[in-house]
């Protein structure tokens, strides 16, 4: 165990996960002495909100209600946006926030909007919209070359039986503005197929240099390198 100090970690899932994906993650982070936990957003995982319901505001709540205390947050592709809502809404119980390939948003931005902006060609292309035009899910055949490629054997078969329909309405909503007091980090993952490291570098271009950390692995990195994240995470909240 570490001897430095105990820190908050509130782990946020992206679109269509859950607090499942997290699971190789948490006992590194319990192993270096931090206090780690990851939720169910609003309809995903155990979480029986009704989809048609989910809103990025239920979202922000969600996050808000979870924490105890000082929280570094860590926000994971379309977490991004939700750490974002839930540090604007309520920065004093925010120790940080932590962009894992995830969208950073300026305020006014959506998740939608910067899918546009960089042109997520592989992602938009995984995407299939349900029926009633109010979910998302992602096309089987994509799990293993887009989002698991390089993850342990077996991971795209455990993440086919969680994943879960993923409600458009969290991606439409803007970011409100952060204030300059919450500090800020991105994790660049340099192999993502999903989110490009370009458009990774791109939304952190203002930020301090040493606030942006690369680590090599694809969009998926709290499965394909897990240890290392956990390493960085612990790194991040050793600063003062």
């Amino acid at each position: 165990m570490s001897d430095g100090p105990i820190t908050e970690f509130l782990l946020i899932h992206g679109s269509n996960h859950g607090a499942w994906c997290w699971r190789d993650v948490l006992p590194p982070l319990a192993a270096a002495g931090h206090a780690a936990r990851a939720i169910d957003l609003p309809g995903a995982g155990l979480d029986g909100t009704p989809l048609d319901a989910v809103t990025l505001d239920s979202y922000r709540d969600a996050v808000l209600d979870a924490l105890h205390g000082p929280t570094i947050l860590v926000g994971h592709s379309l977490g991004g946006v939700t750490i974002t809502a839930a540090a604007a809404a309520a920065p004093e119980k925010v120790a940080a926030l932590v962009y894992l390939c995830a969208w950073a948003p300026r305020p006014g931005d959506s998740a939608r909007d910067l899918r546009a902006r960089y042109g997520c060609e592989a992602l938009l292309g995984a995407m299939r919209r349900s029926p009633d035009r109010l979910t998302t899910s992602f096309a089987d055949e994509t799990l293993e070359d887009l989002f698991y490629h390089d993850c342990p054997p077996g991971t795209a078969d455990y993440a086919r039986d969680h994943l879960s329909p993923q409600p458009i309405a969290p991606g439409m909503a803007p970011a409100l503005a952060v204030p300059d007091s919450v500090p800020r980090h991105y994790i660049r993952c340099t192999g993502d197929r999903i989110i490009p490291p370009e458009a990774q570098a791109d939304m952190a271009r203002d930020w301090p240099a040493d606030h942006v950390h690369d680590l090599e692995a694809g969009h998926s990195p709290f499965f394909a390198a897990p240890d290392r994240l956990a390493e960085l995470l612990t790194r991040i909240a050793a600063r003062p």
